[in-house]
């Protein structure tokens, strides 16, 4: 399996000239390949990825700067555009309103593709090698293992990072013979099957009011001045900040389950199907901040790695289930607990939820169980837990 580290690099200045002019360069391409891709529509011509891959060659003797660019990076370039087609494609299919894909502006391509050569690493001194470009610094905090298939090198604001793909054997954990069944909400993260309830940490919610005070002045700030790019960092600096707040807790909550149990339970949420459905502005941030989606894949990930096993089930019914004795128990959003008209049982509407996805998840039958309280964790314990040890309560 491919496994994805990320690097902070240290370019010199004419290190980081040579890595802009690169990236003007792939842009410039993405651009041209994309225009002759749409010229060809015009006449009826369909062209295959292989079509506009050999015209690399004969646009590098009409912008010169290919040339400063090493060939694999160029052919990564038009596979992006491809990938990027075939991806509206798929929406389309899927019935999902897509537009067209559009021309890249200045300063909008951020990413070369070192896809299986053009670049080393010596992961004992530091430095990081790339064709063409030369020698700079990076961070290794974390020793790479496996063999190195590619090297990423990205732009983000003002600072550069090499995201490297290593392709990896899946290093088993130790059998713990436990399941647990996840129900991801907004008003807690998750509560499981065993009774944990894991708080919401709204990363987003917590600096709206600082990144709307720092839009506002954008707004009013003249635009290219040296204001307005300052104003321009800090606004993209606070969103890297809300979104290293998230992963890390979405990362260390993922391990944490992925370590304690064998078999873990989600349900099978269309996310973009749930932001269309009409709701208000407020919850479509609210899911967005919450980022299911990355956590669930987060999830998928380090399951295989381990030797886990993810089962996604689907979520019609687990919330109006009734996990002791099977029926149906209708109840309305608002509603926060669950009370079965027809066996009594009663508890808390997202811990009855968790059970059915277990159920489901593992195929199992019904059976008659006894309330519990849950069991709160905050955001500051789980940013607190290590890989050995969890705050969870299991079986």
């Amino acid at each position: 399996m491919i496994i994805s580290y990320k690097y902070p690099i240290f370019p010199n200045k004419i290190t980081q000239w040579k890595l802009a002019e690169n990236l003007d360069a792939c842009r410039w391409l993405y651009n041209r390949i994309l225009q002759d891709l749409n010229d060809a529509k015009e006449k009826g011509i369909k062209l295959k990825t292989y079509d506009t891959q050999n015209k690399i060659p004969s646009l590098k003797l009409e912008n010169p700067k290919l040339n400063r660019v090493y060939s694999k990076v160029l052919q990564m370039v038009n596979y992006t555009l491809w990938s990027n087609i075939k991806g509206l494609a798929a929406s389309k299919k899927n019935s999902r309103k897509i537009g067209h894909i559009r021309f890249k502006g200045y300063g909008w391509y951020n990413t070369l593709n070192y896809n299986q050569s053009g670049f080393k690493i010596d992961q004992d001194h530091g430095v990081l090698h790339l064709s063409k470009i030369g020698d700079m610094r990076i961070k290794i905090y974390r020793k790479i293992e496996g063999c190195i298939k590619a090297v990423i090198v990205k732009r983000e604001g003002e600072r550069w990072f090499a995201i490297v793909q290593a392709n990896q054997e899946p290093q088993p954990l130790s059998e713990t013979e436990e399941a647990v069944g996840l129900d991801v909400g907004l008003t807690s993260f998750v509560v499981d099957s065993v009774g944990n309830e894991i708080e919401n940490p709204r990363c987003a919610k917590q600096s709206a009011d600082k990144l709307a005070r720092l839009q506002r002045r954008l707004a009013r700030a003249v635009r290219g001045s040296n204001n307005y790019k300052s104003l321009k960092y800090k606004i993209a600096k606070l969103h890297k900040r809300i979104n290293c707040q998230r992963d890390d807790f979405l990362h260390k909550l993922s391990r944490a389950y992925v370590n304690n149990f064998d078999i873990i339970c989600v349900e099978d949420l269309d996310i973009k199907g749930l932001k269309e459905k009409g709701h208000n502005n407020g919850m479509h941030r609210s899911i967005h901040d919450a980022s299911w989606s990355k956590f669930v894949f987060m999830l998928s990930y380090k399951a295989q790695s381990a030797g886990r096993k993810l089962i996604k089930v689907d979520p019609r019914n687990t919330t109006q289930r009734c996990s002791a004795c099977g029926s149906i128990a209708e109840k309305d959003l608002s509603v926060r607990v669950h009370e079965c008209p027809y066996c009594g049982f009663s508890c808390d509407r997202d811990y009855n939820a968790s059970r059915n996805i277990l159920i489901t998840g593992m195929e199992q039958p019904v059976a008659p169980i006894e309330p519990k309280p849950l069991h709160h964790i905050s955001v500051m314990q789980v940013l607190a837990m290590t890989w050995e040890a969890a705050p969870f309560r299991t079986r």
